[in-house]
């Protein structure tokens, strides 16, 4: 867990990455990946292994042309021609969480010791009924005040749309909210632009730790 500036005297929000944050499963993160891939390669009527090495390729040349951050799978599809509209639609209809995600009893209590702090509030680059399902199954969709799906957004992370969504939902000053996620260029470097504070962890075990992290800071003021 890499904890970034927290210039403020209060913190009143927690605003989460999903995948790869509040869960850690590479076999469902794999899933993802695979389907989106390929359903674009069969709407742009190419072959799998063709349009996987025009992705890999895209990608690779981004990076290099961005100072080595990371471009999301959404924006990288939408560069090689699928419309949006389509990317939503390969998520939402072939994504399943309930394959692959169980309920995870250690984050239902670490977003219940938060829970009375903090709002809790979710960003995410999959659709908002993907996110809900995934929430429900791993049993903290109680807790959580606001979701911000891809499909809401209308843009893929990281994008400042989403962001201000997510602010207007919970009535909350970016300067008072914390950024949780597992890839600093997609979850964290907006936020902190905007004003916010950054978590960057390595999975939900580093979120488990987050009471411990963010509770003693209520009795005294962060510099």
């Amino acid at each position: 867990m890499t904890p970034y500036r927290f210039p403020r005297p209060s913190i009143r929000a927690l605003i989460f990455d999903m995948d790869n944050t509040l869960y850690t499963h590479r076999a469902y993160e794999q899933h993802q990946i695979e389907v989106q891939i390929e359903e674009a390669a069969r709407y742009l009527g190419k072959s799998l292994e063709v349009f996987r090495k025009e992705l890999q390729r895209f990608q690779a040349d981004w990076s290099a042309q961005h100072g080595g951050k990371k471009i999301s799978l959404a924006n990288s599809l939408q560069a090689l021609g699928v419309p949006f509209s389509q990317i939503i639609r390969f998520r939402a209809e072939c994504i399943q969480p309930e394959a692959f995600l169980q309920e995870d009893p250690e984050l239902r209590a670490t977003f219940a010791r938060l829970a009375p702090s903090y709002k809790l509030a979710v960003v995410t680059n999959n659709p908002e009924t993907i996110a809900r399902r995934t929430l429900s199954i791993l049993g903290v969709a109680p807790y959580v005040v606001s979701i911000v799906g891809i499909d809401r957004a209308g843009v893929s992370k990281p994008h400042e749309r989403p962001l201000h969504l997510v602010l207007e939902d919970i009535r909350v000053q970016p300067q008072d909210c914390v950024a949780v996620g597992d890839r600093f260029d997609i979850d964290i470097a907006l936020p902190l632009e905007m004003g916010m504070g950054g978590i960057l962890v390595q999975g939900v075990e580093d979120v488990y730790q987050l009471p411990s992290f963010f509770l003693p800071l209520d009795n005294f003021t962060i510099s």
